[in-house]
């Protein structure tokens, strides 16, 4: 059983910028694909990035070159970092983990998933 506990949303003004993290425990952490998704009221939750066990990384096209995905295997912990920060990036963010090999943004991949942490931007 993997147990996934997101972290470090909050509320943030347009441009700015935070770290949000996702602490796991239960399974083999490190051969595991790692995503983060997000959800705004009425929309359906999208891929956002993932990084897969060789630290190959996908973007959703909204959020590249402002959004980086990384990992500390030793503390199985996974990150996103979300610089200059939009209204639109106003959502629940939710942390994920797949048996993929690839990674991917496909929210049917995934099989466990995280409470979420709110995001709000100004």
């Amino acid at each position: 059983h993997v147990q996934l506990v997101e972290s470090g949303g909050g509320s943030v003004q347009a441009g700015g910028s935070l770290r949000l993290s996702c602490a796991a425990s239960g399974r083999t952490y490190s051969n595991w694909c790692m995503g983060w998704f997000r959800q705004a009221p009425g929309q359906e939750r999208e891929g956002v990035a993932s990084i897969n066990s060789a630290g190959r990384t996908t973007f959703a096209d909204s959020v590249k070159g402002r959004f980086t995905i990384s990992k500390d295997n030793d503390k199985n912990t996974l990150f996103l970092q979300m610089n200059s920060l939009r209204q639109e990036d106003t959502a629940m963010y939710y942390c994920a983990a797949s048996s993929s090999w690839y990674p991917t943004l496909v929210r049917l991949d995934y099989h466990h998933w995280g409470q979420g942490t709110q995001v709000t931007v100004s």
